[in-house]
């Protein structure tokens, strides 16, 4: 039996490989490649429609339902780069070009005597633990279904958060920085505090849904940390963390910038949440029902 290859752009037939019903979609990925050598596994997108949804690695002919000459499509996703490297260069970036300007404060806005708020510092603190805990997370705590992204993503993905990073630590650390009243500052630090927590038990709580070096999915529940039990009310409680750590922030800074930081994250962690949320609820027919996406009873 032979499957008929495809390329998805132009449906033009560029090969046959032998296939049985047992055969996955990863191994045709392989015969691909030696098929097309600039066609490496990473790089392809297997589709059953030019325009559809790619299949999953782990899907068989079999299951798939394709049978003899089938033809099956391939789209090219363009040069990759691995999803880890993309985290720890969009992650580390922000951390040294916040200390930056935070511990070089001549440099950007001339000589000046005027000292450092203790604001200024705890947000310093704050951008640093953040930054320092994602990228401890990108080496010891995520497991990623997919090994790498699209190259350009590195471009996008860093100048979103160098761009931003520098946008609010120019403005907190100004010498005419105007701190808000202490106790506003200590209460947005505890609402920082416990979103940074709550959102680290989340991203453990994932990684013990997969077992290492599988690709395995199943619907995310809360364990025995109280702070996983946002699940009971939203898909993807990391991101409602997410977004709660740097409204804190910006609360506590009270600074516009870091205001709209906080909402440019929302709005894009609200448009992965829902995807998110739409395949869960495909894909596990017992999925709860009552889950908002990212704002419990809102979104």
């Amino acid at each position: 039996m032979e499957l008929d290859l495809c390329y998805a752009k132009n449906s033009k037939s560029f090969g046959k490989v032998p296939v049985k019903d047992s055969t996955t979609i990863a191994d045709v990925k392989k015969e691909i490649y030696k098929l097309n050598g600039k066609l490496n596994t990473n790089r392809q997108s297997i589709r059953l429609d030019p325009k559809g949804r790619s299949v999953k690695d782990s899907d068989t002919v079999g299951a798939l339902g394709l049978k003899n000459l089938a033809k099956i499509y391939v789209k090219d996703l363009g040069p990759q780069i691995g999803w880890k490297t993309v985290f720890l260069a969009e992650y580390a970036g922000p951390l040294a070009v916040y200390l930056w300007i935070y511990q070089r404060p001549w440099l950007f806005y001339g000589e000046t005597s005027a000292p450092v708020s203790l604001t200024a510092n705890i947000a310093a603190i704050c951008y640093t633990i953040h930054y320092a805990k994602r990228l401890l997370e990108t080496i010891f705590v995520h497991r990623f279904s997919h090994a790498t992204m699209p190259l350009m993503n590195l471009f996008k993905n860093c100048s979103y958060y160098w761009g931003f990073t520098a946008y609010v630590a120019y403005h907190v650390n100004h010498p005419l920085f105007t701190s808000p009243c202490m106790t506003q500052v200590y209460a947005a630090l505890a609402g920082f505090v416990f979103c940074e927590l709550g959102n680290l038990s989340i991203h453990l709580n994932l990684r013990n849904l997969r077992p290492p070096g599988t690709t395995i999915r199943r619907i995310p529940m809360p364990d025995s940390n109280p702070l996983t039990q946002l699940y009971r009310f939203v898909s993807c409680p990391n991101y409602t963390y997410e977004f709660g750590a740097w409204f804190s922030f910006a609360v506590m800074t009270q600074c516009i910038p870091a205001h709209l930081f906080a909402v440019a994250g929302l709005v894009q962690m609200a448009i992965w949440a829902k995807g998110k949320h739409r395949l869960y609820c495909k894909e596990f027919k017992d999925y709860p029902r009552g889950r908002k996406a990212i704002l419990p009873f809102l979104l």
